[in-house]
């Protein structure tokens, strides 16, 4: 089978599936497993990557719509039997609408496959129809199974111990909560999220409502952004008012991670999240469960 696969996540999950060989074509954002990179790129972004998150906010809400372009001509060059596509986020892929008004015209009429998981029972369920539509149920289930594993494990250390109030931030500037799958990995991870709602839709707030719940555990994973761009996010936060009164700043318990490669990508990679987010809570009994690279504990300067 030849697959065009239109959300990094879920090219994630066909290499992790077993079937990495049978991708054609990829995303400008599909960089995990790193040699997926090397294929045609079918998109491209309509908007400046580089600005601040003030400056990419600003711009998201002018252009409106789809923020991404899809490369019509090398997606019929490369003759794609299915196209993986997801209908949540204009700001995170290519609009469904577009790309089924595009495999029409086609000559070969590939199968469009969108996805829409907003929690994690709608992760697993995608994990399992991408597997069965590629032959690989018995690897989706094994991927499920070892997310469930980790959560058991992590359970288990923390069996008795508080849960830490506990805000991640999907975004710095403006500031908006978690969203979708991620209150849900903060639960399994020990904390009580005080803003965000599983299920729903990250939402846009303000640093003083942040400031106001008095988080004992901030996790930032700005959506997009690897772990270097994140560092440079946390330089103005320093300056808010209030910000060195948070007793997660007081008590050292800040996280930052990459939001590229984690909780923003409902793929394989969610179970190191949850890893992260374990460590973030409970640094004491998780810390060595988290993966080695792509977070860090925040040093606070005081």
């Amino acid at each position: 089978m030849r697959i065009a696969s239109l959300l990094p996540s879920l090219s994630e999950l066909v290499c992790d599936l077993g079937r990495g060989e049978w991708l054609v074509g990829v995303t400008h954002e599909c960089d995990f497993p790193a040699h997926i990179a090397r294929l045609p790129h079918l998109t491209r972004s309509r908007i400046d990557p580089s600005g601040t998150s003030a400056e990419i906010d600003a711009m998201v809400v002018k252009q409106g719509g789809s923020l991404y372009e899809l490369d019509r001509d090398l997606l019929e060059a490369l003759k794609p039997d299915l196209i993986l596509t997801q209908t949540q986020c204009d700001v995170c892929a290519v609009n469904e609408a577009t790309v089924r008004k595009v495999a029409a015209t086609l000559p070969n009429h590939p199968r469009v496959e969108s996805v829409n998981p907003t929690d994690l029972t709608g992760v697993f369920e995608v994990f399992r129809r991408v597997g069965r539509l590629l032959d690989a149920e018995t690897e989706a289930e094994t991927l499920i199974g070892r997310f469930e594993s980790t959560a058991r494990e992590i359970a288990r250390r923390r069996a008795g111990r508080p849960q830490p109030g506990t805000i991640m931030v999907e975004w710095t500037d403006p500031p908006f909560t978690s969203g979708h799958w991620n209150p849900e990995l903060v639960a399994l991870a020990g904390g009580r999220e005080l803003l965000g709602q599983n299920g729903e839709a990250s939402r846009r707030t303000n640093w003083q409502t942040i400031i106001t719940a008095q988080p004992e555990v901030l996790l930032i994973a700005p959506c997009g952004f690897e772990l270097e761009r994140v560092r440079q996010e946390m330089v103005p936060l320093a300056r808010l008012d209030g910000w060195q009164s948070l007793p997660a700043v007081r008590n050292g318990m800040v996280t930052i991670a990459d939001g590229s490669a984690y909780f923003a990508r409902p793929g394989p990679r969610l179970e190191a999240s949850l890893r992260i987010a374990a460590a973030a809570i409970d640094p004491e009994t998780c810390s060595d469960l988290a993966p080695s690279s792509g977070w860090e504990r925040l040093v606070v300067e005081r």
